[in-house]
């Protein structure tokens, strides 16, 4: 079926199979390739909105599932919608809450009209539905709304992942059903199949029947490791439409990231930055670093000497060290501010190398440095 975009894809340059374009919505234009800091309780971690967004970030991830249970989407609404409440004026993406349900595992069941399931805070029990699904994400007013879909974990054997396939694509046909028009607001399908090329295709052919806004690629950084993820991409995003944009859920390190790209993704997210700065593990062009290692005690270096962040422009690998091993919660602020800097920083050089036509000159100059790190032992 031919619907009408919602939003508008702009695609200015290709190298290879990475792209450089971007998304443009009410709320602003999102830059691509693009990196989404996850605020899953309408908050990123440790961060202020002002400071997720000095570190050139154009879009925002939010939770439908933990929105849901708390404090409600319908509280949400009744205050003026997600980005009122949580003071973030440009666009946000809402995942669908899939994925989380159906990581509850015994606590939940799975049936065609949708998933109950009880609730990990209090176990209250909720239902949802691709229906549910696009009222709740439309109470928050997301501005990029994912459709419903289940996503089993790897590895697992043709039947059951064929099954889980075809039963996201008739969900992805009533989110459609459900979502209808709203000018300015997408809708992202997402593709499913696991690593079995043929489903893949049929899931792809079934997405663009539908007719979406967008298109993810789902089902993926579930635990088949980088290869088999690599594997997939290298054909998965040729089954997706040219002219939209293509959104890997859920990753990831800087080298999935950068492998992506360069198969042709434009949007990623992913919880690593915020998480690992909260545990003391922050990512440098040379490499991750641990700043709980003794090693640092006595170290009055910044983080990496290249990057302008408050916290390498300010403070010494000694006193980062310092902050974490007591605790200090500057220390997962600053930590998690580098991290931030640092992913939205890969992203803006991909941008620039894609659109001077030398990103496997920039591919091959990243790796590189990271295996020299390697041998400094950062």
């Amino acid at each position: 079926m031919v619907r009408m975009k919602q939003i508008k894809f702009s695609l200015n340059a290709t190298d290879g199979k990475a792209r450089t374009g971007q998304i443009s919505t009410p709320r602003g234009e999102i830059r691509t390739p693009a990196f989404m800091p996850v605020g899953t309780a309408a908050t990123v971690k440790a961060m202020m909105p002002e400071s997720v967004r000095a570190t050139g970030a154009d879009i925002l991830l939010g939770n439908t599932y933990h929105l849901m249970l708390r404090p409600t989407a319908e509280r949400i609404s009744d205050l003026g919608g997600l980005h009122k409440f949580m003071n973030w004026d440009r666009p946000i993406l809402t995942d669908s809450g899939g994925f989380q349900v159906m990581s509850l595992s015994g606590l939940r069941k799975l049936t065609e009209k949708g998933v109950t399931f009880k609730s990990h805070i209090d176990g209250s029990k909720h239902a949802l539905t691709p229906e549910r699904s696009m009222e709740i994400q439309k109470l928050l007013g997301s501005d990029i709304v994912m459709c419903f879909d289940e996503c089993p974990a790897l590895p697992a054997d043709r039947d059951r992942i064929a099954q889980s396939m075809r039963l996201s694509m008739r969900w992805a046909e009533r989110s459609r059903e459900a979502f209808g028009d709203r000018p300015g607001h997408a809708l992202f399908g997402i593709q499913q199949g696991g690593l079995e090329q043929d489903f893949r295709e049929e899931s792809a052919h079934a997405l663009r029947e539908i007719g979406f806004d967008g298109y993810a690629v789902g089902g993926l950084a579930v635990g088949e490791g980088q290869a088999a993820m690599f594997g997939c991409l290298d054909y998965a995003t040729d089954m997706l439409p040219v002219d939209s944009p293509r959104y890997l859920m859920g990753v990831g390190k800087p080298d999935d990231i950068v492998g992506a790209v360069a198969r042709g993704i434009d949007m990623m997210d992913c919880v690593l930055p915020s998480r690992s700065g909260r545990t003391g593990q922050v990512f440098t062009r040379h490499g991750a670093v641990n700043i709980k290692n003794a090693r640092h005690a006595d170290d009055p270096r910044p983080l990496d000497e290249a990057c302008s962040c408050p916290a390498c422009s300010n403070y010494s690998r000694a006193y980062l060290h310092h902050v974490f091993r007591s605790q200090e919660m500057i220390s997962g602020m600053l930590l998690t501010w580098h991290n931030l800097h640092y992913f939205q920083q890969i992203m803006s050089e991909m941008r620039d190398a894609i659109a001077a036509g030398t990103f496997e000159a920039w591919q091959k100059a990243f790796h590189d440095g990271r295996a020299q790190g390697d041998i400094e032992q950062l």
